[in-house]
């Protein structure tokens, strides 16, 4: 059953990055839009599992930091190999400062 985590504050994500989450056993990680939005995904690249959180943001794109490929990290969707396998996105809001995500 999912639930709604508290994973960081809101300020503690600079518009236009990202930054890592760890729950459990499962690595996350959470960006911040230009139109200040934020978004949650799988925190491994689904090509050799590196962190995205260590990845370069530009617009809605993470681009991971070994190879280069790109997501758009609001639906998951792969968009530059070798990255070929969308990342699961996963609901996300803002209370009193607070980042939430359901996972």
């Amino acid at each position: 059953m999912a639930e709604w985590i508290d994973a960081c504050a809101a300020d503690d994500i600079e518009q236009e990055d990202v930054i890592r989450f760890d729950h459990g056993e499962r690595t996350f990680a959470i960006y911040r839009s230009p139109e200040d939005a934020y978004y949650c995904t799988d925190g491994l690249c689904t090509h050799e599992q590196v962190h995205l959180a260590d990845g370069l943001v530009l617009d809605h794109i993470i681009e991971c930091p070994k190879h280069n490929g790109q997501f758009d990290y609001r639906d998951g969707s792969a968009r530059r190999a070798p990255v070929c396998e969308n990342l699961a996105t996963y609901p996300t809001r803002v209370e009193g400062g607070r980042v939430y995500v359901c996972i």
